[in-house]
């Protein structure tokens, strides 16, 4: 249940704060006074759209919190499902800047619109008029039997084996599709992996090959440099080798009397170990730089599969030609085994069919053994709500697999005499529709612990007895759960056990809208003016205290 509600700089309020209680509460006030602007408000805890417009002080955020206490709605699943810390008194908040960004806490935990909206759900229902209309649909008539006969546990061990049977199913479809068109291309598919299987190809094979092809083109160059290199080195009548001995026995001779030729003549000594290794060298592989027309040609022919298969293929790298290859492969594998993969996903289909038509089942029979019970209610519920020739049945038809089950709900109705019962959508009326709404969700908070129910106004186009009745049915809802209703309609308004006013105080330059818990005194003044206007009347005062005193 909601059992505060702070509010600051949103719209005309500039700050409020309300408690609120268990029960039947109602809220009323002058047309225009801001009730839509304290649900607006309130939908921001609720995950809807954050507008910056309607900041009032621009230099300040928008901050909204609620506390709620949620002890009776078994949600430690969720809280443990999305990493939030569960307490029994929960607070959210959600805060908007200037400049439309939002940011929404649980418990000082920052959590996204989604989860909140997840939570919003599951604490407070706000029905305003238009929500009227989902009682036509079949989503929400479904949802209405399964609330009232408690089946969330079958519903839920359903659903689980409809996605693993969807999933199969998906599976299946996919595969047999793709075996399809592998199948019919498996021959290409084949000749390409061939291709490249029969190349034996070694990811670093290219580049050794072209710098060896580079090298048996240059092999007359590379001799004669190398051998001049050993001949200016070694060989020429003025070598540097025997340049370098003059000057080692020069450094030699004056070491006695010039101590710095030592280290002169130890470095003059490894630069002529290094020139004559370098020599040497040269001299080898001068020997071995000749020109194999043999080893060029198989090189060239290596080269040429190389580059033609990277062209075929549209790639500039041997690596690449293996992913290919390798990609090909396993769609020859994939192909191979998929008669027995489909096999395999046909007999798991089989099974979770099988397992899903049970559980189908079961769900179907718990559903139409509600429906009787639920009958009998709303029709006893309509007409005590003045509608005492209304018929409410429920006709339930089997269909093929959905998320929800294998029924199809429809809510039949007539009001009046010697009709048969119609679509439910198709024939009642708007203040009908109204009562119809209010005894679905009266039936439901009977068997099961809703959360938070907020009506804005559905008590709207009815008047007298009807009001009066409805105000019961609503006043009986709040010995189950917190319900608050809007209303306009002094009948509802008197019943609650407590009663909020919305109101405008209208400064020297702002107006701004708050709301104030009514004593016994304030609510028999409020009831009076819905009777009769500003103008109060003793009739009017009397008539508010025997409202008030009938609750």
């Amino acid at each position: 249940m909601l059992k505060q509600l702070s509010v600051e700089n949103y719209a005309l309020i500039s700050r409020l704060n309300i408690d609120f209680y268990t029960g039947f509460s109602t809220i009323t006030g002058e047309t225009g006074a801001g009730k839509s602007i304290l649900l607006g408000a309130l939908s921001l805890l609720l995950g809807n759209r954050a507008d910056s417009t309607a900041i009032a002080n621009r230099n300040k955020n928008c901050v909204v919190e609620g506390i709620f206490d949620i002890q009776a709605y078994k949600l430690q699943r969720f809280f443990n499902a999305n990493d939030l810390e569960y307490e029994q008194e929960t607070v959210i908040r959600r805060m908007i800047s200037p400049s439309g960004k939002s940011r929404a806490f649980i418990n000082d935990i920052p959590v996204t619109l989604n989860t909140l909206k997840e939570l919003g759900a599951k604490l407070i229902d706000v029905h305003s008029q238009h929500k009227n209309a989902e009682i036509g649909k079949s989503g929400f008539q479904l949802q209405a039997i399964d609330s009232f006969g408690k089946l969330e546990g079958t519903l839920e061990k359903y659903q689980k084996a409809f996605k693993n049977y969807a999933t199969t199913q998906k599976q299946l479809k996919e595969l047999l599709k793709t075996s399809a068109k592998h199948k019919a291309d498996i021959d290409y598919i084949r000749f390409r992996y061939d291709k490249l299987e029969s190349a034996n190809l070694n990811p670093n094979e290219q580049q050794a090959l072209e710098e060896e092809q580079d090298t048996l083109n240059h092999a007359e160059e590379i001799k004669q440099n190398l051998s001049k290199i050993h001949f200016l080195l070694s060989e020429e009548e003025q070598n540097v080798l025997d340049m370098l001995s003059e000057a080692k026995q020069a450094a030699f001779r004056i070491r006695s009397y010039f101590t710095e030729a030592n280290d002169i003549s130890e470095r003059l000594e490894s630069v002529h170990i290094e020139l004559t290794d370098i020599a040497a060298e040269a001299e080898i592989h001068a020997g071995k730089a000749d020109f194999n027309p043999n080893r060029a040609d198989e090189i060239s022919l290596r080269l040429n599969l190389i580059y033609e298969l990277q062209q075929q293929f549209g790639v500039p790298t041997i690596v690449e030609l293996l992913e290919i290859q390798s990609g090909l492969e396993k769609q020859i594998v994939d192909t191979d085994s998929s008669d027995e993969k489909i096999k395999q996903l046909e007999t798991q289909l089989k099974e979770r069919e099988h397992n899903l038509t049970e559980l189908s089942v079961k769900l179907s029979e718990k559903r139409k053994a509600v429906l009787p019970k639920v009958e009998r209610k709303i029709t006893e519920s309509l007409k005590n709500l003045g509608m005492p020739n209304a018929v409410f049945q429920i006709a339930l038809t089997p269909i093929d697999f959905t998320s929800v089950g294998s029924d199809e709900i429809q809510f039949l109705f007539t009001a009046n005499k010697a009709q048969a019962p119609q679509p439910i959508g198709n024939v009642i009326s708007g203040g009908e529709m109204s009562r119809v709404m209010l005894s679905i969700k009266a039936i439901i908070a009977s068997s099961v612990a809703l959360p938070t129910i907020i009506f804005d106004e559905i008590d709207t186009g009815v008047s007298g007895d009807i009001a009066d009745k409805i105000g019961n049915t609503m006043q009986q809802m709040g010995a189950k759960m917190q319900v608050l209703s809007i209303t306009h309609l002094p009948q509802v308004a008197s019943k609650g056990e407590h009663h909020y006013k919305v109101y405008k105080n209208n400064g020297s330059t702002v107006s701004e809208t708050q709301i104030k818990a009514l004593t016994n005194n304030d609510r028999v003044t409020e009831i009076a003016k819905m009777l009769s206007g500003e103008t109060l009347t003793d009739a009017a005062i009397e008539n508010a205290k025997v409202l008030l005193a009938a609750k």
